[in-house]
Parts: C-alpha cells; structure tokens; sequence
C-alpha cells in the first residue's frame, strides 16, 4: 500500500467527494446485531478506497498522525470526515456509546472493536454454559 501523503497543493483527496457515505456503507452497526464483520469489511475497503484508511489502522511501524511534511489542517478535516462517517453508519444506541468528544477516528475506531470483541467473548461464554 502507498503512503498517503496529505498536501493542500496537491490533486483533490478522494475523501473530499463522498457526500453520503451511505451510498456506499448501506450495514448500519448497532449494539445487538451480528454485523460488525460485514461493516468493518465494507468501512475498511471504502477507506482503502478513498485514501484515508490510515485514519484508522496505522501503516507497519508507523502512527496514526499526520508527518511533518503532511498538511496538518487537510489531515484534520480527513479525520474528522472519517468519524463522521462512523457516526453515520451505526445506530443511535451504539452511537451513544461511541461518541467521545475530541475523539479522532482512530480512538473511536478501537472503541468499536473492543465493544464487539468484548461481545464475542461474552457470547462465547453463554454458549458453552
């Protein structure tokens, strides 16, 4: 994979022309359903897709921010733009549960994913009683 590099004079960022990220995320995620590896699979390739799935899963070896020579505001609407669209596409119980203020969309990221892992074990456990 290549890394992206975030530069305002640069060509237009992909990212910037989703205006309904339903269009593309038609799963929404809520608490008491089964759909989590279908939505992680749908989000993870529309991030792939749109350049900014380093938003959420950082390169081999490196972390989640923007490097010096990346535009540090255009960075910041990506981010912001990605948690939007996590907000957009789960429900209002999980929703709830997810929002964070001055969250990045790494953080919520990983609150999800240990929410349904957390769910997995305990569905795990109920079955085997």
């Amino acid at each position: 994979m290549t890394n992206t590099k975030y530069n305002s004079s640069s060509s237009f960022h992909p990212a910037l022309a989703i205006a309904n990220i339903r269009n593309h995320i038609s799963v929404t995620l809520g608490m008491d359903n089964d759909k989590y590896p279908m939505w992680v699979a749908l989000f993870t390739n529309h991030a792939k897709a749109t350049r900014v799935l380093n938003h959420l899963i950082p390169s081999k070896g490196k972390e989640i921010a923007p490097s010096p020579e990346d535009d540090k505001e255009l960075w910041e609407i990506l981010d912001a733009m990605v948690l939007q669209w996590i907000y957009a596409t789960v429900n209002n119980e999980l929703l709830k549960t997810i929002v964070e203020e001055n969250s990045t969309a790494k953080e919520c990221w990983h609150r999800i994913k240990n929410i349904f892992h957390d769910n997995q074990h305990s569905r795990a456990v109920m079955f085997k009683q």
